[in-house]
């Protein structure tokens, strides 16, 4: 149990490691605090790997806090586009204009102070103020719970949240303490990211041959890396039917913009509905949004699980006569404009990539 083991010990052994293991990444370059934030925010759901190409679009685009408050929606959410989980840069933006407005332009430095801004929970907030400031403060996610599970034998369910503030509460203190004996914090952080990431791995067996705590881990001494971290399980997903429509007017595509509440919310997608629908059923869905259809080709079946829910999709390619009076809702693209300017979702891509594919 973490009550019962010397933390003391985990320093100078991780610290080591870290110095010959550690990654090259674009954002540990330069450490400064809007460069942490928007990494650490991708890195949300996200590997690391997919998540390089799009940090280096998103600093050209949007260099700064000043920049990212400033941008416009659908620039923001076109350059997430692929990323998923909208609402992290959604609230990355209204963050932004916060600290624009509260704090002249500058991140805050402090834990306090970042926790107050949309979208920044302890974890984020921990990461900037230990990574940027240098401040003493935990960085607490999956990969670190699961690394002192494992290394104190805890075995409280790290999905509750009083097992998440134990933990901080613990590494807090330790923090606190020893970098008044020259721990760095935020390589200290990054060190328990990292050992979780590469070592202590969520998938599989942990490589505990190559962990600078083998000596001392507990789940290893108690052959208990199978059964630690305790972790109950996620509610089932529920399963959705949707038709989707890739419908070409000549050159151009239709989308249809999102409610602005909800899953994918505000964003743009392909038409579509629930159910799965037969042709002759999915040819009069389309004549009721006002477009004349001139003939249907079945698409392939497509996938796509969200963290709640699993669309089990069947698809359609509409071509339609010119539209003289289509639903306000509806956007005609040529594909080259649709592309570049409108985020759709990754939930749409197999059809998406169909549909910007054809001729």
């Amino acid at each position: 149990m973490i009550e019962d083991f010397n933390l003391i010990q985990i320093i100078e052994p991780l610290q080591s490691w870290f110095l010959n293991h550690a990654r090259v990444l674009p954002w540990r370059e330069n450490p400064q605090a809007y460069y942490v934030w928007v990494s650490e925010i991708m890195l949300q759901q996200t590997r690391v790997e997919a998540v390089k190409p799009y940090f280096a679009r998103f600093i050209e685009a949007l260099p700064d806090v000043q920049a990212l408050a400033a941008c416009p929606e659908e620039q923001y959410l076109k350059l997430w586009e692929g990323l998923g989980y909208y609402n992290r840069i959604r609230n990355m933006n209204a963050a932004a204009r916060q600290i624009v407005e509260d704090y002249g332009g500058v991140i805050p430095d402090s834990y306090e102070e970042l926790v107050k801004l949309k979208g920044i929970g302890s974890y984020t907030a921990g990461a900037i103020a230990s990574i940027a400031y240098n401040r003493p403060v935990p960085a607490v996610d999956g990969n670190v719970l699961r690394v002192i599970a494992r290394v104190t034998a805890d075995d409280g369910d790290i999905m509750q949240q009083s097992v998440k503030k134990k933990v901080e509460k613990h590494l807090q203190a330790l923090m606190e303490e020893q970098s008044k004996k020259g721990l760095v914090p935020g390589t200290f952080n990054q060190a328990l990211m990292e050992l979780g990431a590469l070592v202590c791995v969520p998938n599989g067996e942990p490589h505990c041959t190559e962990c600078p705590w083998q000596n001392f881990c507990e789940a290893r001494l108690q052959c208990r890396t199978e059964e630690l971290p305790v972790r109950s399980k996620a509610k089932k997903r529920r399963k959705e039917a949707k038709t989707v429509f890739v419908i070409r007017d000549g050159e151009q595509i239709v989308l249809h913009k999102r409610a602005r509440k909800g899953l994918l919310a505000g964003l743009y997608e392909l038409p579509n509905c629930p159910g799965h629908l037969t042709a002759e059923e999915g040819l009069e869905y389309v004549k009721k949004l006002g477009v004349k259809p001139l003939r249907i080709l079945p698409l392939r079946e497509a996938k796509h699980i969200f963290s709640h829910v699993e669309w089990d999709m069947k698809g359609y390619m509409i071509y339609i006569e010119e539209a003289e009076q289509p639903d306000e809702s509806l956007i005609f693209a040529k594909i080259d404009e649709a592309t570049e300017r409108y985020a759709v979702p990754s939930a749409f891509s197999a059809y998406w990539d169909i549909a910007k594919r054809m001729p």
